[in-house]
């Protein structure tokens, strides 16, 4: 549950913009990682600090500048310095558990949104927050930790494959969303798998266990809720086009991301569904399998309230009991007693309650 609430407290009574690292905390070396290209060449090298990248900021091609690490708050006040960043900006990049959102300022275009993957190690899905400045001629993103999903774009780029060689930063920026958004499919896929597994599970054995499961992953599609329902405004206000920093060209692009968008949420919305019918058909369950168990103790209780009170009354003992001196009363009333029971079961089965 600690996923599904924010931890503000460390910012009560700090003024707007004051920043402070909302997060887990690391001690690892901030990363930064130029990328410069056009149509004729390519350059990446990594740089100490970001007065390094000045250089890049106005001139000519496309600029990436990827920050792996975000938890050291004088080398994200140095970005804002350089680049000229909003307080209010710079105060959501450090806090790492932003709901998805989109900031125009004019001069750049603020994006929050998050890298979801699932661990198997902890059998949950791990999210990584990721920011997103598109200036004119530059992106930059900024992320906790680094990531292998945008591997295949860098070596498009590398290799001068596709369109994004020929375009600017704005299709750069739609590139990056169109893969962490298509990678919401590779972890829905395999959210998939363990629903279908333990639909099965439910139909065959259910068991406590499987309400556990079951309570787990309706917490994992409450939090992938959280995390991918606002991205539909995001997209949006992107798709929109009011910014001059988008052209016209990538709006095109950006409208298929805002589909890919809505599959996944309305995938979420299913799965959600699934869960409940799941944990539904679960008690079902078990209330049916409680009744059978009460159905057959009523049955042998029911059957042997007669035999009960037959052996009552011969077992009261009285002196002048008529049966007491028959030679065959004994096994008489044992055959009588195996008559009822065997009556009585006949009789059930008739009526079909066995």
């Amino acid at each position: 549950m600690a996923r599904l609430t924010s931890k503000r407290s460390r910012k009560t009574g700090l003024p707007p913009g004051s920043l402070v690292h909302i997060g887990e905390q690391k001690t690892e070396t901030v990363a930064i990682t130029v990328r410069h290209y056009d149509e004729q060449q390519f350059q990446e090298k990594s740089a100490a600090t970001f007065e390094e990248c000045i250089p890049y900021k106005d001139g000519p091609g496309t600029t990436w500048i990827n920050v792996d690490g975000i938890h050291q708050v004088e080398t994200l006040e140095k970005l804002g310095s350089c680049f000229g960043l909003h307080p209010l900006v710079l105060e959501d990049i450090l806090n790492t558990e932003q709901r998805p959102k989109m900031e125009d300022y004019d001069s750049y275009i603020y994006i929050v949104l998050n890298i979801l993957q699932y661990a198997e190690s902890k059998g949950e899905v791990v999210n990584d927050q990721i920011s997103l400045i598109l200036a004119k001629n530059t992106l930059i993103s900024l992320q906790e930790k680094e990531t292998d999903i945008f591997i295949p774009i860098i070596q498009r780029i590398k290799n001068g494959k596709g369109r994004v060689r020929t375009r600017g930063a704005d299709y750069l920026a739609y590139t990056l969303l169109d893969a962490i958004i298509d990678h919401y499919f590779v972890l829905i896929e395999k959210i998939g798998e363990k629903i279908t597994s333990l639909e099965e599970e439910l139909l065959q054995n259910p068991a406590p266990q499987t309400v556990k499961r079951i309570h787990h992953l309706r917490r994992e599609m409450i939090f992938l809720r959280k995390s991918v329902w606002p991205l539909r405004e995001v997209i949006s206000g992107l798709e929109r086009g009011e910014s001059a920093l988008i052209q016209d060209t990538t709006l095109f692009y950006l409208r298929d991301v805002y589909d890919h968008t809505i599959q996944v949420m309305d995938t979420i919305e299913t799965f959600r569904d699934m869960l409940s019918g799941m944990l539904d058909i679960y008690l079902s369950s078990v209330s049916n399998r409680l009744n059978a168990v009460m159905k057959v103790l009523t049955i042998i209780a029911t059957i042997f309230m007669p035999l009960t009170f037959i052996a009552g009354i011969y077992g009261m003992n009285f002196k002048y009991m008529p049966e007491l001196e028959w030679p065959w009363g004994y096994p008489l009333i044992l055959l009588t007693m195996l008559a009822i029971a065997v009556f009585m079961l006949a009789f059930f089965r008739r009526k079909k309650w066995l």
